[in-house]
């Protein structure tokens, strides 16, 4: 059983952990110097951010996410736990709570691509470099038009 909750201060270690894991799973179209710029940056503001997080019956976070204003900043999945719907359920947290979510999504993580089109969302636009302004393209995607 999943519950969804808001992060505490205390999840800030495992909320880290599960990103690394995630990253390393299903991004690896990084280099390596990118992988370890963009982690300084996730270490400095991820265990602070107002998070949902998917929890198990023990309470121990599975996955997460970040939602600023309507837009789906962040998804990140524990490994071990993908497939199990445990993000999608995050998803369907944040779409009853914004039925009109936007989010970005590497174009490289076909993964990703594939599990937000499963979910509803529809490409609106591209963007050939992500927010830090690296060579990795981004999907602008929304859900619900």
């Amino acid at each position: 059983m999943v519950t969804i909750r808001r992060s505490r201060t205390d999840d800030g270690d495992r909320v880290v952990e599960i990103w690394r894991g995630a990253v390393d799973a299903t991004h690896d179209f990084l280099s390596p110097e990118d992988r370890l710029a963009i982690e300084e940056l996730v270490c400095g503001f991820l265990p602070q951010a107002p998070l949902w997080l998917a929890v198990d019956a023990d309470d121990h976070p599975l996955a997460f996410m970040l939602i600023d204003d309507g837009h789906m900043e962040a998804l990140f999945v524990d490994p071990e736990c993908r497939g199990t719907g445990v993000g999608a359920a995050l998803v369907r947290h944040g779409l009853a709570l914004h039925p009109h979510m936007t989010t970005d999504v590497n174009e490289q993580n076909g993964q990703a691509v594939g599990f937000y089109k499963k979910m509803g969302f529809t490409a609106t636009g591209r963007s050939p470099l992500d927010g830090q302004g690296r060579p990795y393209p981004l999907l602008h995607l929304k859900h619900g038009e």
